[in-house]
């Protein structure tokens, strides 16, 4: 099947530091595809490259057949890339509802702002994430939960065909995970391809139906969830050296 994203080469350094690659990466249409990585592996420097808030150094990005390298990250959300954020960070003093206008109006066509049907769609993304009750409350007053889920409908204003979700169950407890799960879950059966960068390896593993390992920039490990976490480097680099216990 035809990558609805695909990533070839990509490299980035900072100063003499080689963060990432080269990393060449495909994710299939609909496909739930993990990403893990010990700290400083460069799993943030390739989602930041891939959604345009980092210019790689080299290599290429392409999306839906089309070359996006050199496009900023408002234009490829445009065209349906979209991604979260590890922290979440609301507009303060704005509503829930209203947060989730603000990238409506960004996304509506020069001339368009802020019109009915807009406000519709907000509600539809906070009905389908769960936070419709707390549409009028500021957005300061949620919970961590419900940051993460107000994260994750601000990513989905564009409608995405890709959704790039950054730790969205970090710092939550095991049931609020399995809310976030389940909600990510539901996008994907929706047609949408998800990747999930995340440590909470039970979650990730369960989520995933295809995982990569990275390792100083570079992709050391790729497979289904159990023969990455079979791999010998990937054991000793990531799991330190005891084997993940299957899901």
């Amino acid at each position: 099947m035809t990558a609805v994203l695909s990533v070839r080469g990509l490299t980035k350094s900072f100063g003499a530091v080689r963060a990432l690659g080269p990393v060449d990466l495909d994710v299939a249409p609909r496909e739930r595809l993990g990403v893990i990585g010990p700290n400083g592996s460069g799993k943030t420097t390739l989602i930041n490259c891939v959604s345009g808030l980092v210019a790689p150094d080299g290599g290429s990005i392409a999306f839906q057949g089309a070359d996006i390298t050199a496009l900023p990250a408002w234009r490829r959300a445009r065209l349906g890339l979209s991604r979260s954020f590890q922290i979440p960070q609301p507009f303060a003093g704005m509503t829930v509802i209203e947060n989730l206008l603000v990238p409506l109006d960004c996304l509506a066509p020069p001339g368009r702002r802020a019109s009915a049907s807009a406000a519709e769609r907000a509600r539809e993304l906070l009905r389908a994430t769960g936070l419709l009750a707390r549409r009028d409350d500021l957005a300061e007053t949620l919970s961590q939960l419900e940051l993460r889920k107000l994260e994750l409908a601000r990513a989905l204003a564009a409608e995405p065909r890709v959704l790039i979700a950054d730790e969205a169950m970090a710092g939550l407890s095991e049931t609020e995970i399995d809310e976030v799960l389940a909600l990510l879950f539901r996008l994907n059966e929706q047609g949408v391809a998800v990747v999930m960068i995340e440590h909470i390896m039970h979650a990730v593993m369960r989520f995933s139906q295809r995982l990569v390992c990275l390792e100083t920039g570079m992709i050391i490990a790729a497979g289904t969830p159990a023969e990455v976490a079979a791999d010998e480097t990937v054991q000793r680099v990531y799991f330190g050296s005891s084997p993940l216990a299957p899901c």
